[in-house]
């Protein structure tokens, strides 16, 4: 649509991410006008009052998103001087995120199909699926049928009679929306914009033909595991569970009597998806609660604590896969699932998901892109990089309220305006 207005060269966008062991700011400059950038700050701090994705205490979350912000701007006054960060775009969770499709139509009187039409439809559309305690997020158009036509991926300069549009629509609680609204308020922040959390870590790993062809991500967070399914260049879909790494973990302490920090240091070191026979014969020492010696210790095999870790993997996999089913969008696409977030980085792990989804699975690559450190390139942050890909690429699928919230300002602009008026 031609709302989208490309940043320019010189551009400046950050992004911040609210994650249930993490807050992650990055801070992206554009090096030319075809969307190119390279990262500039970074900063990342433990997560604080977030459970599952969802502000459980507005205090310590601010103060949380405050510490993050801070040192991605500290890092950025070294290539921007004087940068005070205003503008951020924000990852929505999939908990708190719901996919709808919806369907809209429009008399054409044998017209050309002109942007005002195809308009005019994703605003019956958006008025249809709004809801009172909803804010809608992404309105996708996923297929034009013109006259009876469908398969129509770019209806403009076809002539027709009547067109319908299939709209995939992504909408979000209110009340977890207004809650971190509060957070990056306090901190002289402004949302610029919103995308699912699931979407935007599939637009940071998936290739081209994944997304084009048909494939699902998979975002193993700490607190939530998210997804989103992808086709013909569009999210077709987007839910998540409430069980995440973190789980793993409380399952380890729980079976081993052993701390949550040493259990998260067990898995770290021991952890797989799957046993092998020599982990039977393999022994780990394990600390128990409250005991400050060797004596203290336990000696288990490693089968044992790949098999609470498998458990608790094979019970995600399972919701997942539910989810999938019940979205009726799963059986259309390729067999094809990228895992990603911090919980994917465990051995064996793809093996595992495979078996359960039936599907091939490879895990995501470590992001390449100028300027971001080693620390933070790996699976842990690619929300926080996609979030830039679809601010840069795509926020001509903002709900259409926003689009047309005054037309000569910029999509930024327009955002702001509509939010502090509507929120």
């Amino acid at each position: 649509m031609s709302f989208k207005q490309p940043l320019k060269a010189g551009a400046v966008i950050a992004t911040l991410d609210v994650g249930s062991s993490k807050i992650a700011c990055f801070i992206a400059q554009m090096t030319d006008d075809e969307g190119g950038f390279e990262i500039v700050g970074v900063g990342h701090q433990a997560s604080q009052g977030v459970k599952s994705g969802i502000i459980i205490d507005i205090n310590l979350a601010e103060s949380a998103i405050a510490h993050s912000v801070h040192a991605a701007e500290k890092m950025a006054s070294r290539v921007i001087k004087g940068y005070p960060l205003r503008d951020v775009v924000l990852a929505v969770p999939a908990t708190s995120s719901e996919s709808h499709f919806v369907d809209a139509h429009v008399q054409m009187m044998r017209q050309n199909v002109t942007e005002n039409d195809v308009r005019r439809a994703l605003a019956k559309a958006q008025v249809k699926a709004q809801k009172e305690d909803r804010e809608i997020v992404h309105t996708i158009p996923v297929d034009y049928v013109l006259d009876g036509h469908r398969g129509i991926q770019n209806p403009y300069g076809m002539s027709g009679q009547l067109m319908d549009i299939d709209i995939h629509m992504l909408d979000a609680d209110f009340a977890h929306l207004k809650h971190i609204s509060q957070c990056t308020e306090q901190n002289h922040l402004d949302i610029v914009s919103l995308c699912s959390s699931p979407y935007a870590a599939g637009l940071s790993t998936l290739v081209d033909d994944e997304i084009e062809l048909g494939s699902i991500v998979i975002d193993m967070g700490a607190g939530v595991t998210s997804y989103a399914v992808f086709q013909s260049g569009r999210l077709l879909f987007a839910g998540g569970v409430p069980v995440g790494g973190q789980h793993i973990t409380s399952d380890i302490a729980h079976g081993l009597t052993t701390s949550l920090a040493d259990a998260e240091r067990l898995k770290t070191l021991y952890g797989s998806a799957l046993a092998t026979i020599s982990d039977e014969h393999e022994y780990i020492d394990v600390p128990m609660v409250g005991e400050q010696n060797a004596r203290g210790e336990q000696h288990v095999t490693r089968a044992l604590l790949i098999n609470i870790i498998q458990a608790r993997l094979e019970e995600i996999f399972e919701m997942v896969r539910q989810g999938l089913e019940d979205s009726g969008v799963e059986a259309s696409i390729c067999r094809r699932v990228v895992l990603t977030g911090g919980a994917s980085l465990m051995p064996s792990i793809p093996e595992l998901a495979q078996k359960i989804l039936g599907k091939q699975v490879r895990c995501a690559q470590t992001l390449k892109v100028k300027g971001l450190p080693d620390a933070t390139s790996g699976p842990a942050f690619a929300v926080s990089m996609g979030l830039i890909s679809y601010y840069t690429q795509r926020p001509y699928e903002m709900p259409m309220e926003i689009a047309s919230y005054g037309e000569s300002k910029s999509f930024a602009e327009r955002f702001k305006g509509w939010f502090k008026e509507n929120w």
